[in-house]
């Protein structure tokens, strides 16, 4: 190990049945640096850091730790703390109906009897020594998220850590927050600890990250100085794409057969979309939300289709003001979603495929006006046969289809209601590339037939192929808006990176 560095991972490999999840990952921290661990969903990150942290054990490769001699072996989330690797996750693992001294020293006692006073001494010494704001005695409930992630970062350090790994800390925080959290770990840093930052958020990586490793599809893409590595170059590395090398098919795009719109939102915002946002779309026209994970583009379609609670804002439908705050008020509206995570928000895996296709307009007629099971069949059996979903029977439980054929059941489901604007996110994810280009083609017959459609894609080119309009977010802000000849891959990613487009 070299003199300075803290932790080193060598040809670091983790397979699951039928995914190379990590290829022979190299990564280092040195003592006192601040180092992003970066790239988009399905990169490696998490398996990476679940292999460091003994939650996954490694397949193949090398970890060494300063001050521990050879090959450490993590083989538990209890390895990993005793060889003096800590994380805090982006969800708080501690207990809010305890103190704050009760929780930075909880599970650390020994005996029957609890030091009270030594504990509390001590709590505070380290709150008053790190800044952090907050009062021994005080529950932690009490406390905002930021000072709450700031106990769970003090409890690691009091507990002598050597790396401490950030798992999206800043993702529930407030510009306020973030700067205090920052302060934090630039404290730490000072003290000589290494800290790994795992965050979607550019800005935050260039105002705080010495060094950036980039991850894509289990692979490592390399390690870079923050300083050396301009904005549009990094989310080029994370999403596979040369500035130089930028060809793309280029499909036909619905640019909307009129000037009517059909659905408008004005300064509409929600719990997990609080920065207010414009949006429009004209009838027979395909556009789309781009950006990172994390950018915000999901949280704003949640909002459109009221899946979150929203907070302020206008929608209007036809020019006329609607009330949209859940997703049966955008139903009725003529509003359908396909959701992200088909198997959470999307498909009731234990219900067969002819339920699962007739659930949204069962919900839209109301429980007490059942579908008979002769239009139910029928119904399900057209969508099997004009979507082509590959099912033994339409009782086939929808768990035992693939990932394809259960988002065209998905797909079924909402086409099923005849919605005047679809939104699709992500409807092409882990699935084939055939089911993929049927997918395509069937927005553009849509949007052929008048039908108005946001589609949202991780990949690049689908979405060029498919939209004629992209809205493009970073940080959960709408940064820039791309029609006509500003719809290459090129002025996307200077877009997002926060660069003109060109």
């Amino acid at each position: 190990m070299e003199q300075g560095t803290v932790l080193t991972m060598r040809g670091i490999c983790k397979s699951f049945p039928g995914v190379r999840a990590l290829n022979h990952v190299d990564f280092s921290l040195k003592k006192g640096e601040i180092h992003a661990l970066m790239g988009e969903n399905g990169a490696g990150k998490s398996t990476l850091i679940k292999v460091l942290t003994g939650v996954y054990s490694r397949d193949e490769g090398v970890i060494e730790v300063e001050g521990l001699s050879g090959d450490v072996q993590i083989r538990s989330p209890q390895d990993a703390q005793e060889a003096g690797i800590s994380t805090v996750y982006q969800e708080i693992t501690l207990c809010p109906n305890l103190s704050v001294a009760e929780n930075m020293f909880i599970g650390r006692s020994r005996g029957g009897l609890v030091p009270w006073k030594q504990m509390e001494n001590r709590a505070g010494e380290i709150l008053s020594g790190l800044g952090i704001p907050a009062r021994p005695r005080q529950q932690l409930g009490s406390c905002s998220l930021a000072v709450q992630q700031m106990v769970a970062i003090a409890r690691a350090v009091d507990m002598e850590c050597k790396v401490l790994i950030l798992d999206e800390p800043t993702s529930s925080l407030d510009d306020k927050e973030v700067a205090m959290l920052f302060g934090l770990m630039r404290d730490l840093k000072a003290r000589g600890v290494g800290i790994i930052f795992v965050t979607h958020f550019l800005e935050q990586v260039y105002e705080v990250c010495d060094r950036i490793t980039v991850l894509r599809n289990g692979e490592l893409v390399g390690t870079y100085e923050t300083r050396n590595l301009p904005q549009v170059e990094l989310v080029s590395k994370m999403m596979g794409r040369e500035l130089e090398n930028l060809s793309f098919m280029e499909g036909r795009k619905r640019t909307g057969e009129s000037s009517s719109t059909v659905f408008e939102a004005r300064d509409l915002s929600s719990t997990a979309c609080p920065n207010a946002f414009d949006f429009h779309i004209a009838k027979g026209e395909v556009n789309g939300f781009t950006g990172l994970l994390g950018s915000g583009r999901s949280e704003s379609v949640r909002a459109i289709f009221g899946a979150d609670r929203v907070t302020g804002g206008q929608t209007l439908v036809d020019g006329k003001p609607v009330r949209i705050r859940s997703p049966r008020d955008a139903m009725e509206q003529g509003i359908a979603y396909l959701p992200e995570d088909r198997k959470d928000d999307g498909i009731i895996a234990d219900l067969s495929v002819r339920d699962n296709i007739i659930l949204a307009l069962q919900v839209m007629r109301g429980f007490f006006h059942p579908i008979s099971d002769a239009e139910a069949e029928r119904m399900a059996e057209e969508f099997i046969r004009t979507l082509e979903i590959k099912t033994a029977s339409l009782d086939t439980p929808v768990r035992s289809l693939s990932g394809g054929n259960q988002q065209k059941v998905i797909l079924a489901r909402w086409l099923l209601t005849h919605p005047r604007y679809l939104i699709l996110d992500e409807p092409t994810r882990g699935i084939d590339v055939g089911t993929k280009t049927e997918i395509q083609k069937l927005v553009l017959k849509l949007a052929d037939e008048g039908m108005s459609v946001t589609f949202i894609s991780s990949e690049i080119e689908e979405m060029l192929r498919t939209c004629a309009r992209l809205i493009v977010m970073r940080d959960r802000r709408i940064v820039g808006e791309l029609t006509g000849e500003q719809l290459t891959q090129e002025s996307v990613m200077r877009t997002i990176a926060g660069g003109e487009s060109v």
